[in-house]
């Protein structure tokens, strides 16, 4: 008795010439890892070197942006003193045009005192008075210090001259402003002199009769 065997599907899939059918696209493709991108990294996560380097950039820039704002305060305070100069000299101009100045009177001595006080207070805050700059150049020693230093601590150490040279210079700016201030005051007083006395040489005529001088 003779057993016949059929092909099973594992035999049949099996057989030399079948052709096995394989999709277009893998099922399951491989993930490729993206570099990050450096703004999306925490800041926990970078080195704190790098850290410690953009505090110290930042840092430097805010002091000469300050720096440079002091200087336009200097200028400022320039303008302010040339403007002074020129009303007292226009003021004393008239003054000495109309004569004023020229009749004995307590106006007349009292506006002398103040022209003498305010060309004082003015010339006091025209002087020239000495003016911090860093790095200090005339110092020999000056490249022996700094080029060996690392980029940071040479910032570390520009910073800290640079804050001791805004506080001697802006001690400078502080008289200066104050001595204009008192300046401005004077020459007010002085405008409100001169307009009395007009006003009492106009409208009182015969007080220079009545005055002790």
């Amino acid at each position: 008795m003779e057993l016949k065997l059929s092909p099973t599907p594992s035999s049949a899939n099996s057989a030399p010439n079948a052709v096995l059918e394989t999709p277009p696209f893998p099922l399951n493709p491989p993930v490729v890892d993206l570099p990050p991108n450096p703004g999306d990294i925490p800041l926990e996560a970078k080195p704190k070197k790098q850290r410690l380097g953009n505090t110290i950039t930042l840092a430097a820039q805010d002091v000469r942006s300050v720096l440079a704002q002091q200087r336009d305060q200097g200028q400022i305070l320039t303008t302010k003193l040339n403007i002074l100069f020129v009303v007292n000299g226009a003021l004393l101009t008239s003054l000495t045009i109309s004569r004023l100045m020229f009749i004995p009177s307590w106006f007349g001595l009292a506006e002398i005192i103040g022209f003498l006080v305010n060309f004082t207070l003015l010339i006091n805050a025209f002087l020239p008075r000495q003016i911090a700059i860093s790095p200090n150049l005339s110092d020999n020693k000056f490249l022996e210090r700094y080029l060996t230093l690392t980029p940071e601590e040479y910032q570390l150490r520009m910073m800290v001259n640079l804050v001791h040279t805004y506080q001697a210079n802006q001690q400078r700016i502080d008289d200066v402003s104050q001595t204009l201030n008192y300046a401005a005051y004077v020459t007010w007083a002085i405008a409100f002199l001169i307009m009395c006395h007009v006003v009492a040489g106009v409208f009182v005529p015969v007080l220079p009769e009545h005055l002790p001088f």
